[in-house]
């Protein structure tokens, strides 16, 4: 039975970028699961560019983080004590449990994981939220349509890398653009991008001219600002811009950046949604299943970054995000 579980908390709400002192790490005694909860040891932690929106006190599609409160983030759990007759010693599930070592649960919003199936660190990604992310933006979203031209910003990171695969897997040409030759060359080489633009050394609309001579169908968008302004320049007619996130923006102190090209859905006769994956939540299962078979016979290739460290690694991990550190999808391996 642990003595101490440490947490890390929202301690005030940052300004621009996220620094160190915004946080605080706690302790404090764990219980024993009550009739009908058990206890779970954090194992690992998935850090996503979604949880700065959830630390400024503003109206979004998930309350904010309150100050004083454990940091909202999903993890895998392995059960080491239950009084919960469903769930048993060892086995593991996944949930929104926070940036803890130790949590309690009683089984609400949580799902079983097989380590059978696939690497724990992979039902974090490919098949977690950033997989559901991808399956149901590309496909439900975008309305994809095979022998479409398919661009993804953040085509790197845990979702990009995944979209740009389904996007192969249908049939379509995929462009990516990411930060850096060596994300540009895992890309093209190892993923099967048709292309990638390398946006810290290349005009990205100019090498979305070259790339996509007769435009883009599907926009799938992670970063926004000028990333995003480029490729609405590029648009075919009856394109769909997906809006999944926009990570150059999260870090502002002042004005969101908002798209300047606009006008180009209207001369191009083009729609621009935004969505949340968590709409979508009744149909995981039938994603997951589609997914798990692409991965086991070799059509999909997943990528976790790990970290190892302990919660108190947090803050300095979350960081990598905002600057480019990670290629593929950023996990804190507390094992």
């Amino acid at each position: 039975m642990p003595v101490t579980n440490r947490q890390i908390r929202l301690a005030r709400r940052p300004v621009g970028p996220v620094r160190q002192e915004d946080w605080t790490l706690t302790e404090e005694p764990v219980a024993g699961p009550a009739d009908g909860w058990f206890l779970g040891r954090t194992r690992y932690l998935s850090l996503d560019p979604a949880m700065r929106g959830w630390l400024d006190d503003r109206p979004s599609y998930l309350p904010p983080v309150g100050l004083g409160e454990v940091m909202r983030a999903g993890s895998i759990l392995e059960v080491v004590e239950s009084a919960h007759p469903d769930f048993r010693v060892g086995e593991f599930v996944s949930g929104s449990f926070g940036v803890q070592e130790y949590a309690l649960s009683d089984g609400r919003g949580t799902r079983r994981i097989d380590p059978a199936a696939a690497p724990l660190p992979t039902h974090l990604g490919a098949l977690g939220t950033p997989g559901m992310t991808a399956y149901f933006g590309l496909l439900e979203v975008g309305a994809l349509n095979e022998g479409e031209t398919v661009a993804v910003s953040g085509a790197a990171g845990a979702v990009g890398s995944l979209v740009g695969q389904i996007a192969k897997l249908k049939g379509c040409r995929v462009i990516g653009i990411a930060g850096g030759p060596a994300k540009c060359a895992w890309l093209t080489e190892e993923l099967g991008f048709d292309a990638a633009v390398d946006y810290q050394a290349e005009d990205v609309r100019k090498a979305l001219r070259t790339h996509a001579p007769d435009g883009i169908d599907v926009y799938f968008d992670n970063v926004g600002g000028t990333v995003l302004d480029a490729a609405l320049t590029r648009l075919a007619v009856h394109a769909r811009v997906v809006i999944c996130g926009a990570i150059s923006q999260y870090n502002n102190e002042h004005t969101v950046q908002g798209p300047a090209n606009y006008l180009s859905l209207l001369v191009r006769r083009a729609r621009m949604q935004g969505f949340v994956v968590f709409d979508y939540v009744t149909r995981y299962p039938e994603a997951a299943r589609e997914i798990a078979g692409w991965i086991a016979d070799g059509r999909l290739s997943t990528r976790e970054h790990l970290v190892k460290g302990g919660v108190d690694a947090f803050p300095e991990t979350f960081q990598m995000l905002f600057r480019g550190a990670n290629t593929g999808k950023l996990i804190l391996d507390l094992t």
